[in-house]
């Protein structure tokens, strides 16, 4: 009989790094996200408004709020429908973070709507632009993050980690925001692409022992809940979900009142679907990535890889006679150039040679095959009102690391070590942050017993990578 090609060899979402760029200095250690003052993100955008046309331009800051709800938030206050607000990028929910929307109101102006007010939104300014801001039309993020808990003579190492990263890049990893609490979002990718229904409502909704990865725990304010759905027991299992758990309680009652498992899921927003297939993507990009770690080529380009041009996003192929020239080397080694990782998906450059098995071989793990990626778009183009195909892309596995900054500090909360730094499109700070501290990641606030949930909100990603949007 032959082997099932569907079979997962490899569960991770590979968050953490198994190598580290700068081995060679010492961690900080310390946590991340005490507090939402803590972790400051500033978009920077690719243009200004032009003071004319039917989109209403507001730049916002938002505290304690993931996207998703700041979208619907100014949706209703505009009288519009979500798919008219317009962002570049999703935030994190756990910090202070400053964006741009755009709403769509044609014929009426910034002055014919009331002041939008919010405890948690402030609108720092408002303008008209010609059209929708859509994902990826930004330059880039700043960031402001405080490491507490830390020894403040970290300091030092944490300056010539950040100098390093200057010069080498930032291995440009999809961080742990993009795998949700449990860290499955990519396996409930998995099984959406798939069409393994009832297995993606088991890892989105049930305990331990239905999901993928059956050593991982329960949160405590989610174990009855889990263990009710296992039961069948729907109805009460929707009653014990937090209310801030908006995909979940969506699946969960469509369940309750009798819906197929496929009919559940598809209750859920496009946003939080494709958010799913996007985490499925990631790891196995960050699967490659890791690889690439391991033997040294993150900073090198081979007969066959697919280099990325960081000035403009475009993407080439290496052939060898490439590869060899002096010049492609330097332009590696100035980071105007790196090499790719994939984000798999229709319409993907195939790298070729050493760089393409290994690419096939992250996928295999995952217990995935390029054929699925057509089949996929064909059952849904038969499915009505089904989704879009999962488009696929090339990722750089490098990021530039721009203006690093650091400082030691403190508040009435004790010392803190300040790093501040700017990152392109689709770069995770807490990547940067993973060199500098070189300490596994904290439980994720919020997730202790009797707290509220961490969900699998899509907007807990800092960002959406700009060429996968």
């Amino acid at each position: 009989m032959a082997p099932d090609p569907h079979t997962v060899t490899d569960a991770s979402p590979h968050t953490q790094p198994d190598v580290y760029l700068s081995a060679e200095f010492p961690g900080t250690g310390g946590l991340i996200k005490q507090r939402v003052e803590d972790f400051i993100v500033e978009e920077l955008p690719a243009y200004e408004p032009c003071g004319s046309g039917e989109h209403i331009y507001i730049f916002v800051q938002k505290v304690g709020m993931s996207t998703s709800q700041l979208v619907d938030i100014v949706a209703r206050h505009f009288g519009v429908r979500p798919g008219d607000v317009g962002f570049a990028g999703m935030k994190d929910k756990r910090a202070i973070t400053r964006q741009v929307l755009s709403i769509h109101t044609p014929g009426k102006k910034p002055e014919d709507f009331p002041t939008l007010l919010h405890e948690s939104i402030q609108v720092l300014w408002v303008d008209l632009h010609t059209n929708k801001l859509r994902r990826g039309h930004l330059a880039g993020n700043r960031f402001a993050i405080r490491i507490r808990s830390a020894p403040i003579n970290g300091v030092f190492p944490a300056k010539r980690t950040l100098e390093k990263l200057e010069k080498t890049g930032v291995p440009n990893r999809a961080g742990e925001q993009r795998f949700g609490m449990l860290g499955n979002n990519h396996l409930i990718g998995r099984d959406l692409l798939l069409g393994r229904w009832e297995r993606a409502c088991n890892e989105l909704l049930g305990p331990a022992s239905l999901r993928e990865q059956q050593g991982g725990v329960d949160p405590e304010f989610q174990r009855v809940s889990r263990m009710l759905y296992a039961e069948g027991k729907y109805r009460d299992a929707l009653q014990r979900l937090s209310r801030d758990a908006d995909t979940e309680l969506r699946v969960m009652k469509a369940l309750a009142d009798g819906a197929s498992h496929e009919a559940a899921l598809r209750r859920m927003s496009g946003l939080q679907w494709d958010f799913f297939l996007t985490s499925l993507q990631s790891a196995i990009f960050n699967s490659v990535l890791d690889s690439r770690l391991r033997d040294g080529t993150l900073g090198t380009l081979s007969d066959g890889d697919i280099a990325f041009k960081h000035a403009n996003g475009a993407c080439f192929t290496v052939d060898a006679a490439t590869a060899e020239l002096p010049e492609t080397a330097q332009r590696v080694r100035s980071l105007e150039i790196s090499p790719t990782g994939p984000m798999w998906g229709l319409g993907m450059l195939r790298p070729s040679g050493a760089t393409l098995e290994r690419e096939l071989a992250a996928l295999a793990a995952f217990g995935l095959c390029e054929q699925d990626f057509q089949a996929y778009a064909d059952r849904e183009a038969a499915t009505p009102r089904g989704r879009d195909p999962l488009r696929g892309t090339r990722r750089s596995l490098r990021m530039p690391l721009g203006y690093p900054m650091i400082e030691a500090g403190s508040d009435e909360h004790g010392l803190f070590i300040l790093c501040s730094f700017e990152l392109p499109p689709g770069g995770f700070a807490t990547t940067v942050l993973q060199e500098v501290m070189k300490s596994p990641p904290p439980p994720i606030p919020g997730t202790g017993p009797g707290t509220a949930p961490a969900s699998s909100d899509p907007s807990a990603a800092l960002q959406e990578p700009e060429q996968s949007s």
